[in-house]
């Protein structure tokens, strides 16, 4: 009677059972230590402020830059002055209607795009020692709303009006009892975005900065 090739048979079977234990034993383990998917986190709370850029010239007028030259994206005399009055929206008080920022965004897109929303808030970041963001333009609001979110809060956004909605909806506050579908005819407005446990608040305040103001 022929004998069975060497290593196999009943004793071949029985080492590689024994072999293969071990491991069946340790993938159990994985399988079993693997925490269970808990609940989905909350967002962050925040805080976000927005406001429209100074008044601007009239149609065929132009304002000045920085510099001191002509350009039809600059601010009117009175968004000048409306500028300057910012910083006393925000004053360093307990009681006061406004939190003072943090972060600062305000509206970029390089050196021929309109620069009043800067200039609306350079005198409030000077006041405050704050940079001001210019890195997004006009329609790139979703971009813009992931890096208020990510900020540290509360954050200031000075924006051109028509981008302002779009920018509402990134945020995910379009949504919320109260909240224009469009920025109204005004540039005396604060926009406040309030987020607590993941649900947005949304309330409108005035500026009472100069003459004339609602």
């Amino acid at each position: 009677m022929p004998q069975a090739p060497a290593g196999s048979g009943p004793r071949r079977r029985a080492v590689l059972a024994a072999a293969l234990a071990p491991l069946a034993v340790a993938g159990c383990t994985t399988e079993s230590a693997r925490p269970a998917p808990g609940p989905k986190a909350r967002p962050k709370d925040a805080l976000v402020m927005i406001i429209r850029h100074g008044e601007q010239p009239p149609p065929g007028d132009t304002g000045e830059d920085d510099d001191g030259n002509e350009h039809p994206g600059s601010l009117a005399g009175r968004g000048e002055r409306r500028a300057e009055e910012l910083p006393r929206l925000f004053p360093p008080t307990a009681r006061a209607p406004l939190p003072r920022p943090t972060v600062i965004f305000a509206t970029g897109g390089g050196p021929s795009a309109p620069a009043r929303s800067k200039q609306t808030v350079e005198p409030l970041a000077a006041a405050l020692r704050l940079p001001v963001r210019g890195e997004f333009a006009v329609g790139a609001e979703p971009a813009l709303a992931q890096a208020v979110l990510a900020a540290r809060m509360p954050v200031l956004v000075c924006w051109e009006h028509s981008g302002i909605p779009g920018l509402v909806r990134a945020l995910g506050a379009h949504h919320v009892l109260g909240v224009p579908a469009a920025w109204p005819d005004r540039h005396d407005l604060v926009w406040m975005f309030t987020r607590h446990q993941g649900r947005w608040e949304f309330r409108e305040l005035p500026q009472h900065l100069l003459p004339g103001d609602a």
